[in-house]
């Protein structure tokens, strides 16, 4: 390069900057743990901004129910979220689909996803092992509390800001049947938890569904598809 010429400058792309400051607030409320909700000033904070540009900022975003304001202050995710998610729902089971099928097929039990709607638990996908005719019986739509039943249970811990534990019950749905699930971890806004099902007592399994969780909220941010184990 000739002396007194510097190196070309390649533009950033151009962005609206309220709009990703929104953006950001959904991400922040949606942060496993955050189901507490967060105030102005504690958004404040983590957006490093004024309370008057979060007061904007989650005015709008209520009007358009993607947060809510409880009686305490505190803003939580709304239901506007929630029709997000069903619209991607398609798209959440293509990706989960090949893991569970792993995850099904090295356990030889039946494997689920199953995802939170309001107080309840919902299965979004079952997959069966390829290799044996027994196995558990699950439909997809199936739903419970959320405090009963492996899934569900771990969509809590999830919630409580520990997707690294995998939850075991016993009977809790179905007389016999035992359940290990784990929260899929660090995906903003997703609420939801891989497991397994089996009628006798369960072999060593934790660790396959924790890594089949750990996959698959990999795969839907983007990271490297890992491998169930």
């Amino acid at each position: 390069m000739l002396r007194g010429m510097t190196a070309p400058q390649h533009p950033r792309p151009e962005t609206a900057q309220t709009l990703d400051r929104g953006l950001q607030v959904l991400l922040e409320l949606g942060r496993p743990g955050g189901a507490g909700g967060l105030t102005v000033s504690e958004l404040a904070v983590r957006l490093e901004v004024s309370r008057a540009v979060v007061y904007r900022l989650v005015t709008t975003l209520e009007h358009r129910a993607f947060v809510s304001r409880s009686e305490d202050g505190r803003y939580r995710l709304g239901l506007g979220v929630a029709r997000l998610q069903y619209a991607v729902r398609p798209v959440l089971v293509d990706v989960a689909r090949p893991v569970l099928q792993e995850l099904a097929d090295r356990t030889g039990a039946t494997a689920h996803l199953t995802v939170a709607e309001g107080d309840q638990a919902v299965a979004l996908l079952v997959t069966e092992p390829s290799w044996t005719d027994l196995h558990v019986a699950y439909r997809v739509g199936s739903r419970h509390p959320l405090e009963r039943g492996a899934a569900g249970r771990a969509i809590l811990e999830g919630r409580h800001g520990h997707p690294d534990r995998a939850t075991t019950t016993t009977g809790e749905l179905q007389l016999g049947a035992h359940g290990v699930a784990a929260a899929v971890p660090a995906v903003p806004g997703l609420e939801a938890s891989v497991g397994v099902v089996t009628m006798g007592p369960p072999p060593p399994v934790e660790e396959l569904v924790l890594a089949a969780a750990r996959s698959l909220g990999s795969r839907l941010t983007g990271g490297p598809a890992d491998s169930v184990g």
